[in-house]
């Protein structure tokens, strides 16, 4: 099953507008597509926070079962853009599959 993780840099100062944004912006991805799993890390620096955004989609609307599709990561690049204003940086975008051990 395939996740995907995003991870970028937001300045204290802006921190409560940027997470505010964020939790706007999974709670609609969640709505848009059945079973999509959000959530939202912060490792606080000196003067600035590093953030990490997971998604996991347990139970694919398609029905695939393969997790993330490109049609749900196309959707969560699409729903961050107007968070640019309020991060430092470029947002990474990677992506993992899990796997099971026996």
């Amino acid at each position: 099953m395939r996740e995907l993780f995003v991870w970028y840099r937001v300045d204290e100062r802006r921190a409560d507008a940027a997470r505010a944004a964020v939790e706007s912006m999974q709670r609609s991805l969640a709505r848009a597509f059945p079973g999509l799993q959000a959530r939202l890390l912060v490792r606080h620096d000196s003067d600035r926070q590093t953030w990490m955004e997971t998604y996991a989609l347990l139970q694919p609307s398609t029905g695939g079962g393969d997790g993330i599709d490109a049609a749900t990561e196309t959707a969560i690049i699409a729903a961050a853009l107007p968070l640019a204003s309020l991060i430092e940086g470029d947002r990474h975008l990677e992506t993992f599959d899990v796997v099971t051990v026996h």
